[in-house]
């Protein structure tokens, strides 16, 4: 599907690009184990998408398909350190509210998995239900690729499930050491290398 128009989203977008990652994400069981109850789930967790997108849209790059159907958040952890987002604890409370303490324990799990060496982090990538299979997070990922490959600059992501493994494995990303939540539900790091590199 490469004829996929691509489009990089900005702020007036926010909200609308949370609501799509966390109804994407409803099915994983990582977001079973952060939301527990089925009613409050899919709310918690835009609002905590909320916060991260947010910071996307100032320090990183948010790009979408033209109709919406999929979105993807990239961070560049390249040169300068990218700053948390502001009153991140206050808003990561108020957000997950009952919850919060599984974000913090699940933040400290990526932040000890994160590679120290140059890279974009892809922290996510959702298509709308109806809409996987048919080509749209490929075309996200090459859309940036390209960009890492022009300079030279490796990628880096957390898969939440096998599915997104393999298709990350399909784009060049290479698993690296796997980590898990209290539950047992596994992350999957992966690493890509810039074509030519």
């Amino acid at each position: 599907m490469s004829d996929v128009r691509v489009e990089r989203l900005g702020a007036a977008e926010t909200r609308l690009v949370a609501e799509r990652i966390a109804r994407a994400f409803l099915v994983l069981p990582a977001t079973h184990w952060l939301v527990p109850d089925d009613s409050e789930r899919e709310a918690v967790l835009a609002d905590n998408f909320e916060i991260l997108v947010g910071h996307a849209m100032a320090h990183g790059h948010v790009y979408a398909t033209a109709d919406r159907a999929a979105v993807a958040v990239w961070f560049p952890q390249v040169g300068d350190e990218v700053p948390p987002p502001a009153d991140y604890d206050t808003r990561l409370a108020a957000a997950c509210g009952e919850w919060v303490e599984r974000f913090r324990h699940l933040d400290v799990l990526f932040a000890a998995s994160h590679p120290h060496a140059g890279h974009h982090h892809l922290a996510f990538l959702a298509v709308a239900p109806d809409r996987q299979g048919q080509g749209l997070g490929s075309a996200l990922l090459r859309h940036h690729h390209a960009r890492l490959d022009a300079d030279g600059v490796p990628g880096y992501l957390e898969a939440s499930s096998e599915i997104g493994r393999d298709l990350y494995a399909r784009h060049g990303y290479r698993a690296r050491e796997i980590f898990r939540l209290p539950d047992g539900t596994p992350f999957y790091p992966m690493w890509r290398e810039p074509a030519g590199a």
